[in-house]
C-alpha cells in the first residue's frame, strides 16, 4: 500500500519522470502536491496500471491535487546535456510551475541535482510506495504519451502511436528504412549509427519519412506541407506539453 506522505506536517511534492530510455521525444517529468492521507484505490505504480486507468486516474489526480505541473527537456536539450540533466531540468521545470510552493521534494530514483533550497528526499521505487510520487508518475506518463501520439500523426511509420518512442524492432526498423526525424536523440547509440551509416550513403537513397510510400498514412498522394509549416506545427505541439494546473 502506498504512503500518502513521508513527514508529519511538511507540504510534500512528489516528482518523477518518463521517457528517459526513449530514442525519439522529450523527457517529461510531473511534480504533485496531494492532500494529506490522500487515498484512492487505483493509484498504485503506473506501470501496474493499462492505459484506461492511467487516463482515468489523471483526471481524478488532477482534481484532487493541491497542485501540479508537468515540464520536459527537449531532444536537442538531451543531446547538449545528457539524458540524466535533462531529466533533472525537465522535473525543475514542472516544480516551478506549481502553484504551491513545496516543503520537501519527493523524487523518484537514487539521485537528484538539488532544486533552489527546497530539501529533498530520493526513493528508490518511489512510485510503488508513496501515492505523490505514483502521481507524479502516472501524470508524466499520459502526458508524454499523448504528446508521442500527436507525433506519430505527423510522422508516420515508426509507430510512435504504439511504442512512444521507446526502441522496439519495429522502431529501429523505421529508422533504418525512413531516417531519423527531428525529434529523435541524436547522441543516443542507435540513432548515432543510423545517423554514421545514412552519412555514407548517396543523397538519392536517403528518405523522407514523411514522404516514403513504405510509411502508414504515407503523404505520398498528397499535397505535403512546406518545412515552415512542418516545423511550426511541431513547435505548437511542443508547447502543448509545458503548462500547470
Amino acid at each position: 500500500m502506498l504512503k500518502p506522505h513521508y513527514t508529519a506536517q511538511l507540504v510534500e511534492a512528489g516528482c518523477d519522470e518518463v521517457g528517459r530510455g526513449c530514442l525519439a521525444g522529450p523527457v517529461v517529468a510531473a511534480a504533485v502536491i496531494l492532500p494529506r492521507d490522500y487515498y484512492h484505490p487505483l493509484l498504485k505504480d503506473s506501470k501496474q496500471l493499462n492505459p484506461a486507468q492511467r487516463l482515468l486516474l489523471t483526471t481524478i489526480i488532477q482534481e484532487a491535487a493541491l497542485a501540479w505541473a508537468i515540464g520536459q527537456a527537449s531532444p536537442a536539450e538531451i543531446d547538449k546535456l545528457n539524458i540524466l540533466q535533462a531529466s533533472y531540468l525537465a522535473m525543475h521545470r514542472a516544480i516551478a510551475l506549481l502553484k504551491q510552493s513545496p516543503q520537501l521534494l519527493l523524487i523518484d530514483g537514487n539521485s537528484f541535482k538539488p532544486y533552489k533550497d527546497i530539501p529533498h528526499v530520493c526513493i528508490i521505487r518511489g512510485d510503488a510506495q508513496c501515492s505523490a510520487i505514483a502521481a507524479a508518475a502516472i501524470l508524466a506518463k499520459t502526458h508524454r504519451d499523448a504528446y508521442m501520439h500527436t507525433l506519430a500523426t505527423q510522422y508516420p511509420g515508426y509507430h510512435w502511436e504504439k511504442n512512444v518512442g521507446y526502441p522496439t524492432p519495429a522502431h529501429r526498423q523505421a529508422m533504418q528504412q525512413l531516417g531519423i526525424t527531428p525529434h529523435h536523440r541524436k547522441t543516443f547509440r542507435p540513432v548515432a549509427n543510423n545517423l554514421a551509416s545514412a552519412a555514407k550513403q548517396p543523397l538519392n537513397h536517403i528518405q523522407d519519412p514523411r514522404h516514403s510510400p513504405s510509411s502508414p498514412g504515407s503523404y505520398a498522394s498528397k499535397a505535403t506541407p512546406s518545412a515552415t509549416a512542418r516545423e511550426d506545427t511541431a513547435a505548437a505541439i511542443a508547447k502543448t506539453i509545458n503548462y500547470q494546473s
